[in-house]
């Protein structure tokens, strides 16, 4: 028998055992105690393994509950990190991306603003690894290595340092998320870590403020309007599907996340405190042949304003991403740098379409130029 299948038959034979570790939220989104990942092994260990790669194959989501105190999930830690929407507009269009204010020169990193009309409907700011790194990370040739835009720190005393220790706080999870994706594709641990050392990860904050142009909106696109559980809500974040490999997002007490069950049904991702919403991306999903699932997600408003932060999870622009070896013999896509994807795709968004031309593509070679995250 295959033995990720046989893990899988494994998990589910087993699982009243240890349903003290994963339960189900009210919306059927697993909610998983993950702080086994940060010990040396075990059984309890092996477990939650087996319980992330089940939500990793069927709902695509989970939400990570019990993480180590070096990881700040608490409350207070994310009004720490929301204290940037408290600044005056003066102090927040210094921030501004190119897109938006062409005499700027951060292309990448920095903040968007509100843009009127679209199905989706935020404000933000996307902030990279040198937030936690410094300039070792920074490349004067690459849009995505170029350094985050940030706000004075008389203007925010303190804040740079909380968002660096967040920051740190996101990889380590990430990265004991990985592991445990390797272990459980039998796959030795430390699989992925060359890949994502020191990569383009980002960091973003994001305020969805009530919506005051539905109608202007719904002229453009009428699917802003939605039925969920026989209430009329509008969208003010389109249906995606992440690009990456893994976002953990952090939620502020207001709901309004939802994913798509395999069914086709759209499902609430619950807002628990403490914990972190965990999904999976389109390029995990290719990685891993699809054991492991992209799920479609949405943000639907209520009048009340939201904010959010997610993390994703992302390779390093020279990483090459190409079949796992036991899927070498029969997966058919080729290698491709990580960088020159993410650029492709994320222009595509609403806050980057235009910027496509900005960048140009570093393919890999067959010589091996690139340096290999399969090895």
């Amino acid at each position: 028998m295959n033995p990720l299948l046989a893990n899988l038959l494994l998990y589910g034979a087993r699982r009243s055992i240890f349903g003290a570790r994963t339960m189900l939220s009210q919306s059927s989104i697993p909610v998983i105690d993950v702080s086994s990942l940060f010990s040396s092994g075990g059984a309890d260990r092996t477990h939650t393994d087996g319980a992330i790669l089940r939500a990793a194959a069927t709902p695509g989501f989970f939400l990570a509950r019990n993480l180590p105190r070096t990881v700040p999930v608490d409350r207070e830690s994310r009004l720490e990190l929301l204290r940037l929407f408290d600044l005056r507009e003066a102090q927040i269009r210094p921030l501004w991306r190119k897109k938006f204010d062409a005499s700027h020169a951060n292309v990448y990193r920095g903040w968007f603003p509100l843009q009127m009309g679209f199905l989706t409907s935020k404000e933000g700011i996307d902030m990279g690894p040198d937030v936690a790194y410094g300039s070792s990370v920074v490349r004067a040739d690459d849009p995505l290595q170029e350094p985050t835009p940030l706000p004075d720190e008389s203007a925010l005393p303190g804040w740079r340092e909380a968002v660096g220790s967040y920051y740190l706080g996101m990889v380590e999870t990430s990265r004991a998320l990985m592991h445990s994706i390797a272990r459980s594709l039998y796959l030795a641990e430390h699989f992925f870590d060359e890949a994502f050392d020191r990569g383009l990860s980002t960091l973003r904050l994001i305020r969805y403020p009530p919506r005051t142009d539905v109608e202007q909106a719904a002229a453009a696109d009428p699917s802003v309007w939605v039925v969920h559980e026989g209430k009329r809500h509008y969208v003010t974040g389109a249906p995606h599907v992440d690009s990456g490999f893994l976002t953990l997002l952090a939620q502020h007490g207001v709901g309004g996340l939802q994913a798509r069950d395999r069914d086709g049904a759209w499902v609430d991702v619950p807002s628990l405190e403490g914990a972190l919403a965990v999904n999976f991306g389109k390029v995990l999903e290719r990685w891993s042949a699809g054991r492991i699932r992209a799920t479609e997600h949405r943000v639907i408003g209520s009048g009340e304003p939201r904010m959010s932060i997610p993390f994703f999870y992302e390779a390093r622009a020279d990483a090459e991403i190409r079949p796992l070896p036991m899927d070498a013999a029969t997966t058919s896509f080729e290698p491709f740098l990580y960088g020159d994807y993410l650029w492709a795709t994320t222009t595509q968004f609403v806050e980057f379409k235009g910027m496509e031309r900005l960048r140009a593509p570093r393919r890999a070679g067959r010589s091996g130029s690139a340096r290999d995250c399969s090895a």
